[in-house]
């Protein structure tokens, strides 16, 4: 079962249909369940999907390569990938993780338009959870 938090989805829902008729990539990290406010009922040590690194669509190095080279692979555990024109499938296009996110119009969860699947390309189970990371500031 892959978890991640409603609030990430609907970001990541809401830059697809931004870039939208481009395409959106960009890393997605964890916090365990234990540190999020909401997660009731989740084992303390599960990962739950609860942020995204902004994507660069203006860095010609990684819409060439592929590489997202602004975030340290260690910080992103995950990939969000949108598919203006396609299916709701892993492709060979695709920058892979060990979690990728793929969302597809009309960008909306409840439409099925938002999927996980594996490095392989084969869908996960996904639950959205209604819980949140604790209060940040840029002070802290």
């Amino acid at each position: 079962m892959v978890y991640v938090t409603r609030a990430l989805v609907d970001v990541l829902l809401d830059l697809a249909s931004d870039a939208d008729p481009n395409d959106v990539t960009t890393g997605v990290s964890i916090t365990p369940a234990s540190e999020l406010e909401g997660a009731d009922g989740l084992p303390e040590a599960m990962p739950v999907f609860t942020d995204f690194f902004l994507p660069d669509p203006g860095n010609a190095v990684n819409a060439v390569f592929g590489v997202d080279l602004s975030t340290p692979a260690r910080q992103a555990q995950g990939r969000f990938i949108s598919h203006p024109v396609g299916e709701l499938e892993v492709t060979r296009r695709d920058d892979l993780a060990e979690i990728v996110f793929v969302a597809v119009p009309p960008w909306e969860v409840d439409d099925g338009s938002f999927a996980a699947f594996d490095r392989s390309g084969k869908r996960q189970p996904l639950e959205i959870v209604d819980a949140s990371p604790p209060g940040q500031s840029l002070t802290d």
